[in-house]
């Protein structure tokens, strides 16, 4: 009987620390996949001297976006664009020679809390 006991206890301690794991598991893949992109859109800069528009979006790492800045040493930065670990597309803003790429995490919202905050490149620096 004390064995249960103590088994109990020790599932009640341990089981909430591992059900967390994925939600961890997530995010760092985010964070990953923000440095990844973030690598390639500097790439990019050097080799066409600006970052993609936001209208030209991170598509722009994989296929020669079209309009201007028209990018003339366009080279393919990644094979393909990588969704976010809650299976949606990353989002990007280039203002003034400045990129956010940003993971709205779980709950795909704008702010939140734990599993739901937004991951971005600027907090990642």
């Amino acid at each position: 009987m004390v064995v249960v006991i103590i088994l109990g206890i020790l599932a009640a301690i341990v089981v909430p620390r591992v059900m967390d794991r994925p939600d961890d598991a997530r995010i760092t893949k985010a964070k990953q996949d923000i440095r990844a992109m973030e690598s390639a859109l500097n790439l990019y800069k050097l080799d066409n001297f600006v970052y993609p528009t936001t209208d030209q979006g991170l598509e722009a790492l994989v296929t020669k976006p079209a309009g201007t800045p028209e990018p003339k040493n366009w080279k393919r930065y990644m094979d393909r664009l990588p969704k976010d670990p809650w299976g949606e597309p990353y989002q990007y803003l280039e203002t003034d020679g400045s990129i956010q790429i940003i993971s709205r995490g779980a709950d795909g919202q704008p702010g939140g809390e734990g599993p739901n905050t937004d991951i971005s490149n600027s907090d990642l620096q």
